[in-house]
């Protein structure tokens, strides 16, 4: 393949996330045709007819057709099936997170997957987000010194549906496990030990499925330096993701424009003018983009996987040590989570 040739990808699933990737996938320039299938063929048919794209009744009929790659954006219980039976198809595979619903699901793909040299991404989408990589540059060349502290913050505006969160896999798996990947990712480092606390002072829903709708971490990295991450469902002055990288020397603030939703009380602060973004698909709408690009040129072997199933796992594993953490009210080594 060359990095000119035009792609036919299919895409499964035609939710919000999916939707949105149809959008994106359309306007790309070295993709020629996109096919979409979803659970509910009504609902990929609309997708399709809005957009001018192929319309595919079902994910046999998806796996029939001739492509070069595949966009997985349906519910967490179907990715493991469909990124092993394309990875078997030899087809490129985009996948958003997580790859399984589990550690046990995403070790099981990790072991089928393991000896294919078709690439498998993951949609961690910070990594493709200006500010964090720069804030990596930063890090990396050594111009802020020594790192002595992170603090991430992902709060969302409006909490999810009610019947989004017992199938969410609760709020370190679902919404902290882009701020442990992006840690690892921006740093270079491992995780190595949390401590997880959490709240309820919203819907009673969260506390009926075993969840929390605020909570706190703190982590260790493996070079001793310190991280906290702040995570809440119910941030009303509007979504706000930022990262903070504070070293010896100076100091790279992700998230930090006219559109974060704070609010100085000092006397002589202006306030901003602009909205605050609503939420992810806002904030990260770029990023979103250029994930797609990059997708598109590991499917023409131009470009290295830039973000692995292994990748995903080891985010996976801190989120599963902050929820035991949080459990058993204790500090808790990621190695205690490994399979």
């Amino acid at each position: 393949m060359t990095s000119h040739k035009a792609v036919t990808l299919g895409l499964a699933g035609t939710g919000r996330i999916g939707t949105s990737h149809a959008e994106t996938l359309k306007n790309l320039p070295n993709v020629a045709n996109v096919l979409v299938a979803d659970a509910d063929p009504d609902r990929a048919r609309t997708t399709a007819t809005k957009l001018g794209l192929e319309f595919t009744p079902d994910l046999d009929t998806l796996f029939a057709a001739d492509l070069d790659g595949l966009i997985i954006a349906t519910a967490t219980d179907s990715h493991p099936e469909l990124i092993c039976r394309a990875v078997d198809a030899g087809l490129p595979v985009f996948c958003e997170k997580p790859v399984a619903a589990d550690i046990e699901g995403t070790l099981a793909v990790l072991d089928h997957i393991q000896n294919s040299p078709t690439p498998v991404q993951i949609g961690f989408q910070r990594r493709f987000d200006a500010g964090y990589q720069a804030a990596r540059t930063a890090i990396t060349s050594g111009s802020l010194g020594w790192l002595h502290t992170l603090r991430a913050t992902s709060h969302d505006a409006t909490p999810p549906p009610a019947d989004y969160i017992p199938r969410s896999g609760g709020i370190f798996r679902d919404c902290g496990v882009h701020d442990f990947d992006i840690i690892r990712w921006v740093t270079g480092r491992e995780i190595v030990s949390v401590y997880a606390t959490g709240s309820n002072r919203g819907d009673p829903f969260f506390t009926d499925a075993g969840d929390v709708d605020t909570a706190a971490v703190l982590l260790r990295l493996d070079d001793d330096s310190l991280a906290t991450v702040s995570l809440t469902r119910y941030n009303g002055a509007g979504y706000d993701v930022r990262l903070e990288a504070l070293g010896s020397k100076g100091n790279a603030i992700v998230g930090l424009d006219d559109r974060s939703p704070l609010t100085s009380v000092e006397p002589d602060y202006v306030p901003s003018t602009f909205p605050a973004y609503p939420g992810f698909m806002d904030r990260f709408r770029r990023a979103y983009t250029d994930e797609l690009i990059a997708f598109v040129s590991v499917v023409n072997g131009t470009l290295e996987n830039p973000c692995s199933p292994a990748d995903a796992l080891e985010a996976f594993y801190v989120a599963e040590a902050c929820e035991l953490s949080r459990r058993e009210a204790r500090p808790v080594q990621v190695a205690e989570v490994r399979r």
